[in-house]
C-alpha cells in the first residue's frame, strides 16, 4: 500500500506578492493567526490593529503582538487609528490621556497640538506601530455631521490647517508616519460613510477654499500618507466615491502635488463596497490611483486571498498596470519605520499632563450660570456611538445610565450627553428636567436653546474629564 505526501502550498508568484503588498489587512483577536502569518510571509504589505486586537492590553502586550507580526513579515507596515480624544485604540477602555482635535483647536496653542502629536508618537513607537491613521484634516463645517464632529480641529479651514500641520509635525518628528484623512474632506456631509454613501454637494471652488486647505497644508508639511473618503463629490465625479474615483484622487496628486502614499479608507464600509463587494472595490481603488488598501477589521484570510486574486486578474486582463502596483509598493516601503527600526520610546518627550488639563480648561465652553450642585448625581443619556469611536467609556463615571425614554430622576443632576442637537429624543428628555441641573455636552457643541446651563468640553479625554470635574466642584459637586 503506497502513501502520498500532501503537496506543499505553491509559492506565490511575483504578481501575487505585489498584489498582497498593497493590502492593509486585519485579523480578529489579540494573537497572530497562523493563516495571517502565512500571508505575511507571502508578502502582505500591512496590518491595521483594531479594537479586537488591542482590547484592554497594555502597550507592552501590544508590542508583543507587533513583534510577532513583524517577525512573520519584516516588510509589513503596522497601523492603527490613534487620534487622541474620542478615537483611541491604545487607550480605548480607559480614555485617551491627550486631548482630541476639537479641544486642541479651541485651546488655540499650536505648541500644545505639536506636543500632543509627539506624545501619541511615543505611545505608538512603544507599541511597535509604524503608521498612524490620523490626524483628521476634515473641516467640520456641518454641525450635524454624524461621524467627524469632535475629531475635527475646527469648523474654519485655516485654523484646522494650522493644527493639522502641528500635529503631523509632532507625530512625524517622533518617527511615526501621519496619514491625514478623509480626502477630499468629510466635514460637510450629513451621513456616515460606514453606513451609507454621503455626498459633498459643493462647487469645486468652495471645496478648494474650504475642504482642501488643511490637506494642502499637510502635504506641504510632508505628511507621509493621505487617506481617502467614501463620499461622492458631484463636482468631480457624479457616480463613484472618492476612494474609487480617478478624478478625485487626481486632485490630490496633481493639484496638491502629493507623491506619498494614498491609503484607502476601510473597503468594508458601505460607502465603498455595499453594491459591489470588497474585491471589486479594491480593484477600482487601485485603478483610481490608491496605493495602500485598508480592508477593515476582523477579516478572514480567505477574503484577503480573494482580493489578491481579483487584483492579479485585473492586471492580467489589463484593468491595472503592473508598473502601478510596483510603484505603490515602493511608496509603501518608504514610509517612516521608527518602530520597526527599534527606536527607543523611552527617549520620546514625556507627556505634560498639566499642559493637557490647562488646554482642556481653555477649550471649555460654559453657557449660563451653574446651579448649586451639592449632592448632585451624574447621569449619562445612552445613545449609540459612531462606528469610528466605538462603544467605549465616555464622560465622568455616571451614577446611572438612562435611555432618553426613561423618567427624569430627582435633582440636583449633572446630565451627560453626546451630540444632543442631533437627537430629538435627547432634547425631549432634557426639556422635562426642572430640577437644579447642568448639561455636559461631550460631543460637538451644536446649536442649543434649552434652559439648562451647558458645559462643552469638545470631546472626551481624561484631561477633559479633569477640567469638567474641577468646574463642577466649584459649583459644589463632590466626588
Amino acid at each position: 500500500m503506497s502513501t502520498t505526501t500532501p503537496a506543499s502550498p505553491a509559492s506565490p508568484t511575483a504578481l501575487e506578492r505585489l498584489a498582497l503588498g498593497v493590502l492593509m489587512a486585519s485579523f480578529e483577536g489579540p494573537t497572530l493567526p497562523d493563516d495571517y502569518a502565512t500571508l505575511l510571509a507571502e508578502g502582505l504589505g500591512g496590518i491595521c490593529l483594531f479594537g479586537s486586537n488591542i482590547g484592554a492590553a497594555p502597550i507592552a502586550e501590544v508590542r508583543t503582538l507587533t513583534d510577532a507580526i513583524r517577525a512573520a513579515g519584516p516588510q509589513v507596515v503596522i497601523s492603527t487609528d490613534e487620534e487622541g480624544g474620542d478615537v483611541t485604540r491604545l487607550h480605548a477602555l480607559t480614555g485617551s490621556p491627550v486631548l482630541g482635535a476639537a479641544a486642541l483647536g479651541a485651546a488655540g496653542s499650536l505648541d500644545l497640538t505639536r506636543a500632543t502629536g509627539a506624545a501619541v508618537a511615543g505611545d505608538l513607537v512603544a507599541a511597535g506601530i509604524d503608521l498612524d491613521l490620523g490626524p483628521i484634516a476634515d473641516v467640520n463645517s456641518n454641525p450635524d455631521n454624524p461621524v467627524i464632529g469632535t475629531r475635527s480641529f475646527a469648523a474654519e479651514p485655516h485654523r484646522a490647517a494650522e493644527h493639522v500641520v502641528a500635529w503631523v509635525e509632532g507625530l512625524q518628528d517622533g518617527g511615526i508616519g501621519a496619514c491625514v484623512k478623509h480626502f477630499p474632506g468629510h466635514g460637510d456631509t450629513g451621513e456616515d460613510s460606514h453606513l451609507a454613501l454621503p455626498v459633498l454637494d459643493a462647487p469645486l471652488e468652495v471645496i478648494g477654499a474650504r475642504e482642501l486647505v488643511p490637506f494642502e497644508a499637510a502635504v506641504k508639511a510632508g505628511t507621509a500618507a493621505v487617506m481617502t473618503s467614501h463620499i461622492v463629490v458631484p463636482s468631480l465625479d457624479p457616480t463613484l466615491p472618492g476612494t474609487l474615483s480617478a478624478p478625485v484622487l487626481a486632485l490630490l496628486r496633481e493639484r496638491l502635488c502629493f507623491d506619498g502614499v494614498i491609503v484607502s479608507d476601510a473597503l468594508d464600509m458601505a460607502g465603498a463596497s455595499a453594491t459591489r463587494g470588497i474585491p471589486a472595490a479594491a480593484v477600482l481603488s487601485l485603478a483610481a490611483g490608491a496605493d495602500f488598501l485598508c480592508i477593515g477589521p476582523d477579516k478572514p484570510a480567505a477574503l484577503i486571498h480573494e482580493i489578491r486574486d481579483a487584483i492579479v486578474a485585473a492586471v492580467e486582463d489589463g484593468q491595472l498596470a503592473q508598473a502601478d502596483l510596483e510603484q505603490a509598493v515602493r511608496r509603501i516601503g518608504a514610509l517612516p519605520r521608527a518602530a520597526a527600526a527599534g527606536a527607543d520610546a523611552s527617549r520620546a518627550p514625556s507627556r505634560d499632563e498639566a499642559a493637557q488639563v490647562d488646554g482642556a480648561r481653555a477649550a471649555l465652553i460654559v453657557e449660563g450660570e451653574l446651579p448649586d450642585l451639592a449632592g448632585a448625581r451624574v447621569i449619562s443619556i445612552s445613545t449609540p456611538a459612531n462606528i469610528a469611536v466605538g462603544e467605549v467609556p465616555w464622560g465622568l463615571e455616571p451614577d446611572a445610565i438612562l435611555r432618553p425614554t426613561d423618567a427624569v430622576p430627582a435633582g440636583p443632576l449633572v446630565v451627560q450627553v453626546r451630540d444632543a442637537h442631533r437627537r430629538p429624543d435627547v432634547l425631549a428628555f432634557l426639556s422635562t428636567i426642572d430640577a437644579p441641573a447642568v448639561l455636559v455636552e461631550w460631543g460637538w457643541p451644536g446649536p442649543y436653546d434649552g434652559t439648562l446651563p451647558r458645559i462643552c468640553p469638545r470631546g472626551y479625554s481624561l484631561p477633559g474629564a479633569q477640567a469638567v470635574a474641577a468646574l463642577l466642584r466649584e459649583a459644589g459637586w463632590r466626588r
